[in-house]
């Protein structure tokens, strides 16, 4: 199935019973990691997808938070929480001028200008700068196995720190990736020194909206025939965005500076063993069908949206799905099992309203689903 780089990209900015049981753990980490000194940790962002869960940890931690975001999804934190309002697109960071904290965690940054304006509010100002940006900045997904040192995608769009979000809107998702990559030279720009750069690329778990990793557990839950894509051969990267958060709390308690690739599993993980390892998680006994994909690509079945979390593992995205992670595991990131993940967004799903459970927002329709699977099994008989 041939895919390019901006389709990839375009729509990531838009043995089962080993998988099931490892590589990961079913357990917080705060469990076994000693509490650390206090630190007075400023986020901006906080409420989206792993803000509150870097939040709820770095509490539990005994941290002392301040968020800054433009105040429109408040959060009931379990502890006392500063919250101060601004709006990163307009200029508007007055509420952080003349303060101090030990680090920043910078969690929703596409645009490099956002970086620009917070590095001359803080700098100086701050002993620590964390970048969440994406494995999305590479040039290319061609070759496995690569780290971090692998060439990063150019930016060839308008001039990013002039323009404004509302001008950038309609490159933001062919360009996200090298706009990412623009804002990580920006952070190593006003905070030399002092930069943590976390790229992480799919992420799922509880309170993803976009539905990429819960459309398998929701999917396998209901049962029956099931349209799997390829052959179950394809590789899996995936980060629980628990451990995510949880990691770069742990990242800034003990200093740590650098780029990382944030992506598990520990070892390869392929489509098949995935599945397999969702399936039993959820108790559900469905069949699988696998379909190759040739044959989804003549039906218009598109990976990564159509078939989340998956894409073929050969070609020009050999590579996709198998970067190096050896660097961010040295540095102490864990991951849950998938059974774990698989589970406790399955029951996050289905205490959403029933409005937002009337449409998932990645996957295949059900109805698609059936003709896609008569279709191939018209040509196999």
């Amino acid at each position: 199935m041939a895919r390019t780089r901006r389709d990839i990209l375009k729509i990531a900015a838009a043995g089962a019973a080993s998988i099931v049981a490892a590589p990961g753990r079913a357990f917080p980490f705060s469990a076994e990691a000693p509490r650390p000194s206090p630190l007075r940790i400023l986020i901006l962002g906080g409420t989206g997808f792993i803000g509150p869960h870097q939040v709820r940890y770095a509490l539990e931690r005994g941290h002392k938070l301040t968020l800054f975001n433009r105040g429109r999804r408040p959060k009931d934190w379990p502890a006392p929480v500063e919250e101060l309002v601004g709006d990163r697109n307009t200029g508007d960071l007055g509420a952080l001028e003349g303060r101090e904290w030990d680090v920043c965690i910078d969690n929703p940054t596409t645009l490099p200008f956002w970086v620009r304006d917070a590095g001359r509010v803080l700098k100086g100002r701050v002993k620590q700068y964390v970048f969440i940006s994406t494995l999305s900045v590479y040039g290319g997904e061609k070759e496995p196995g690569q780290d971090e040192s692998a060439p990063l995608a150019p930016y060839k769009g308008k001039d990013a720190m002039k323009e404004t979000q509302e001008t950038l809107r309609a490159d933001v998702e062919t360009l996200y990736g090298p706009l990412k990559a623009l804002s990580e030279q920006e952070a190593g720009r006003w905070f030399p020194g002092q930069t943590t750069i976390v790229r992480p690329g799919l992420i799922v778990g509880p309170g993803d909206e976009s539905d990429r990793f819960t459309y398998w557990p929701v999917r396998l839950d209901r049962g029956g025939e099931v349209l799997a894509p390829g052959d179950g051969k394809d590789p899996v990267q995936l980060v629980d965005a628990r451990d995510l958060a949880e990691w770069t709390i742990r990242l800034v308690e003990s200093g740590t500076l650098g780029v990382f690739n944030a992506m598990g599993p520990q070892r390869e993980l392929t489509m098949g063993a995935m599945l397999e390892g969702v399936r039993g998680a959820v108790g559900s006994k469905a069949t699988l069908t696998w379909v190759p994909a040739d044959f989804l690509d003549q039906q218009k079945v598109s990976a990564w949206g159509d078939m989340p979390t998956w894409v073929p593992g050969t070609g020009d995205t050999a590579g996709f799905s198998r970067r190096s992670n050896e660097k961010a595991v040295a540095a102490g990131l864990e991951f849950r099992s998938i059974a774990t993940t698989a589970k406790d967004t399955l029951a996050w799903w289905k205490a959403q309203p029933a409005e937002r459970r009337a449409r998932m927002r990645a996957g295949i329709a059900a109805e698609r689903e059936a003709q896609v699977l008569a279709a191939w099994k018209a040509r196999k008989g």
